[in-house]
């Protein structure tokens, strides 16, 4: 009896072939279930007004050197964020200028491992300008953008990601926040 036992799992052992190994299958990316767009008017008192995604949260910003009406809008189900830095100018234009060079500054931090950066001028629906610059390449912040009436009150905002991960798997949430940040800047209005 003990030599069919043996018999039998030899048997068993050498009957499976090769194509019965196992291999791990690579990994694939979440599908990911982005919410319709929609928006409702920024609530709170602000130097600034634009319409903000009903599914973000809005945040004061608590990180080391925030100002006043800095502000975060937070995705908590998508792991995103824009972060909104508000300069009052009181017709100064060397505060424009230094700004505007800050903007490119931070912009320009991310190109250790960006693959390219492209900035440009938007004409938006409501007749006002934004510089909008965009950055691909495996990096936190895709999309940053900065609004200015160039005497009174200037306004950034850079979209980051809190997840560390490969880019085709973010495109999709990536392009949602660039939809909304546009939709931001095209509300954007700026209170006396």
């Amino acid at each position: 009896m003990r030599y069919l036992v043996i018999i039998f799992l030899t048997i068993g052992v050498f009957a499976c072939g090769s194509e019965n190994v196992y291999y791990p299958k690579p990994k694939g990316f979440p599908r990911l279930q982005l919410p319709k767009h929609e928006y409702a008017d920024l609530q709170g008192k602000y130097p600034f007004q634009f319409e903000v995604s009903k599914y973000a949260v809005v945040k004061p910003d608590v990180s080391t050197g925030a100002e006043p009406y800095w502000i975060i809008v937070d995705y908590p189900g998508l792991n995103a964020k824009i972060q909104f830095t508000y300069k009052p100018l009181n017709g100064d234009l060397n505060k424009l200028d230094k700004h505007v060079a800050d903007a490119y500054k931070l912009a320009s931090k991310h190109q250790v491992k960006a693959t390219s950066q492209t900035e440009r001028v938007v004409k938006l629906p409501n007749g006002k300008k934004a510089v909008v610059i965009e950055i691909e390449g495996e990096v936190p912040s895709h999309f940053q953008f900065y609004a200015t009436d160039t005497s009174q009150h200037y306004l950034r905002g850079a979209v980051y990601l809190n997840v560390a991960t490969l880019n085709d798997s973010l495109s999709p949430v990536v392009d949602y926040l660039k939809k909304d940040s546009y939709r931001i800047l095209e509300t954007l209005k700026w209170n006396k």
